[in-house]
């Protein structure tokens, strides 16, 4: 869900940029258009949160019988690559240097109970209290989202895509990645001489490889990493008359041993209402040492060495009385300055906004109480 600045104070521009969404929008819906126009109408003007689909008729937007509401969702079409073009096109929230930031996230609609679903997987889930995860089966769905600047949490979502049982998580990430930077540049959203696009992403994805695969786009990749990774540090100058092949590889660089640390690159320190103060350092041009396993095993001659700016970020406080263990974070930019630094661990912080339009798909939309996939008209009964 998005959120549309008015230019002009008199809210012309939003109803105009609104009125032409909804009718691109409408004409993305190939058959049984009208019930399935309205049904989108009712879901989002429902006062509440949406708990039955057969409610969303008794809304005033919907001015059909609960049949068409069945009929539209069972043998209704749209055309999702036209829809994807047009959100591409719409104006998109920018960082203050002008930049787009996309955020990448998983969530999943969870069905343990629906054993007759096709392609259902374990998906990973947070219980309350530590040590409290759960692997629950359902269909997850990976989210690509534009974050906004400022003092807000809404994001203008761009993609959805959902993983199957033989789907490679970062091959289909990377796939769905690339295909949404090129209907941004198709649109216009970046032309050369912008600043590249910035995507950050979780510690379940391989940033690195993300980062390697999308080489030839105008991208930053920014991911967080485990405190247990070991990184490598850049290879040092080869001495005069030195013989054998040339190290690729400085020494270790392991997160959880401060005595493996040099001396950073930058370092940085920003007074925050929330945290308290936050401490970021940075180090230059570091990289994991990659092996012919996984991801890598059908890599065709030699590994890359893979160089970006390790972030370790360090806040005062969290909010509960928590611990505030420090956040590693990996840039796929080299010589990154201070002012570059902050910018990165301030982006990554607006990924939460992900999680919040999350909430508002499942808690207020309904995205995983309406089963509308299984839902037929009812029949009349005897007499």
């Amino acid at each position: 869900m998005s959120r549309v600045d008015d230019v002009d104070g008199s809210g012309a521009a939003d109803a105009d940029r609104l009125a032409g969404f909804r009718g691109e929008f409408y004409r993305c819906l190939t058959r049984r258009a009208d019930a399935l126009f309205e049904l989108t109408d009712a879901l989002l003007c429902a006062g509440g949160p949406v708990t039955s689909l057969v409610d969303l008729t008794l809304v005033a937007e919907h001015r059909r019988g609960h049949g068409a509401l069945y009929d539209g969702l069972n043998s209704g079409r749209i055309e999702i690559g036209r829809l994807r073009c047009s959100l591409a096109g719409l104006v998109l929230p920018r960082a203050a240097d002008g930049r787009i930031v996309l955020a990448v996230d998983v969530s999943a609609w969870l069905r343990p109970d629906a054993v007759t679903s096709a392609d259902r997987l374990f998906c990973h889930v947070y219980g309350r209290g530590k040590g409290q995860a759960q692997m629950i089966p359902g269909w997850p769905y990976s989210f690509l989202a534009a974050l906004e600047p400022g003092r807000t949490s809404w994001t203008a979502v761009l993609d959805a895509v959902r993983l199957g049982p033989a789907d490679d998580a970062t091959a289909v990430t990377a796939s769905q990645l690339r295909a949404v930077v090129q209907r941004l540049i198709a649109a216009g959203q970046w032309r050369p001489g912008d600043p590249d696009i910035l995507i950050v992403a979780d510690t379940g994805y391989d940033v690195t490889r993300l980062a390697f695969v999308l080489a030839d786009l105008p991208v930053q990749l920014l991911g967080r990493l485990r405190s247990d990774r070991v990184l490598r540090l850049p290879a040092p100058p080869r001495r005069p008359g030195t013989l054998g092949r040339p190290a690729k590889h400085g020494g270790e660089f392991a997160l959880a041993d401060p005595a493996t640390w040099p001396q950073p690159a930058t370092t940085s320190t920003t007074q925050t209402s929330r945290y308290g103060t936050a401490t970021a350092t940075s180090w230059d041009r570091l990289h994991p040492r990659l092996t012919h396993r996984t991801c890598w095993q059908d890599h065709d001659g030699d590994l890359p060495v893979i160089e970006g700016t390790l972030v370790r970020l360090h806040v005062q406080r969290l909010p509960g009385d928590r611990d505030p263990k420090p956040m590693w974070l990996w840039s796929s930019r080299t010589g990154a300055s201070r002012s570059d630094v902050d910018r990165l661990w301030q982006a990554f912080l607006r990924r939460v906004d992900l999680e919040h339009t999350f909430r508002l798909f499942k808690q207020t939309l309904g995205w995983t109480t309406r089963r509308s996939a299984i839902l037929k008209p009812p029949t009349a009964g005897p007499g």
